[in-house]
């Protein structure tokens, strides 16, 4: 199979995933008892109950909602927010460049982090790689809530980095760049820690796999020293299978990010689906799950197009 048309399967099959996602995601939202329009109901007249919901066209059939929503997708229009007041595809843009913000410098993090030491603790045996392993088990068996809890604590006890937020307000220009970068750090860290420690286990075990192939022994055998043919041979295949994971790691800092965004009071996706939820804010909560199912999809596919065009067997049919 060539490269293009392992590609374009790929994205077809992201493209449904995505859609398959966001269509549970309003059936799930519709499912959920109460809406918008009954939330006042002391306050409001049957009548204003009535024409509330028809505004929000909740008093339609599903199928007569879910087919006028799949059209307005297709307009980049996903209905308007009861909370909020405003079209959907508006605040999901806003929130989504937060957590887009937040997802990369994360991801930046762990890789800088995940995968030196990975090469480290997969290609060495000393006391060094021992420490690297315990320090990644202790760190996934920690949860993303008390990770970020504890650096925000750490943050607020010492003062050296604001504990919420993403600027404090009222700045622009440079000194809204800078106040941006002080308030980065916190959230990022605890987003990117979990992922860095699964990212070094992940490349520990390529590392020490590819290791004892034959290839790495016959550069061994040209006269390379060790050192040498892990850092020329060994290291660049034993990415590949590391890289093939990125697109699972794609969600993992979407659903990562839902805590870490509320205890940092980060304005991102998983904040805005959180009082979406809590608003019963249905056309809300299918634009965020839409928006997180798509970005999840073309992590996805980016990863598994990266991966074939590095390892030719995923071509073949020979590794998935």
């Amino acid at each position: 199979m060539s490269l293009a048309r392992f590609a374009v399967r790929r994205v077809v099959s992201g493209a449904i995933f995505a859609l398959v996602v966001a269509s549970l995601t309003l059936l799930l939202a519709r499912l959920v008892p109460g809406d918008p329009a009954l939330e006042d109901r002391l306050q409001r007249s049957p009548e204003e109950v009535a024409a509330l919901r028809a505004e929000l066209g909740l008093d339609r059939p599903f199928l007569t909602q879910y087919a006028h929503w799949l059209g307005g997708l297709l307009r980049l229009d996903m209905g308007r927010s009861s909370l909020y007041r405003r079209p959907v595809t508006d605040l999901v843009g806003e929130r989504a460049a937060n957590t887009a913000l937040l997802a990369l410098a994360a991801l930046v993090v762990a890789t800088g982090i995940g995968l030196p030491l990975g090469r480290l603790a997969g290609s060495t045996q000393g006391s060094l790689s021992r420490v690297v392993r315990a320090l990644s088990l202790a760190v996934l068996s920690v949860p993303p809530l008390l990770s970020a809890l504890l650096l925000v604590f750490i943050a607020a006890r010492t003062g050296w980095l604001p504990a919420g937020g993403i600027t404090s307000g009222g700045l622009t220009g440079a000194a809204w760049f800078v106040d941006l970068l002080r308030h980065l750090p916190v959230p990022t860290l605890a987003l990117a820690l979990p992922l860095a420690a699964t990212l070094e286990r992940l490349q520990a075990r390529a590392m020490a796999d590819t290791l004892g192939r034959s290839f790495v022994a016959a550069s061994r055998a040209r006269g390379l020293d060790a050192d040498a043919a892990a850092r020329v041979h060994a290291w660049p295949v034993s990415l590949a299978p590391v890289l093939g994971t990125y697109g699972v790691l794609v969600g993992a800092l979407f659903s990562g990010s839902f805590v870490v965004e509320i205890v940092t009071a980060w304005p991102g996706l998983g904040r805005l689906l959180f009082d979406a939820l809590s608003a019963r804010d249905v056309w809300l909560v299918a634009g965020c799950g839409a928006l997180g199912a798509v970005s999840l999809a073309a992590g996805t596919t980016l990863a598994d197009i990266a991966h074939a065009a590095l390892d030719p067997r995923v071509l073949e049919g020979r590794i998935e």
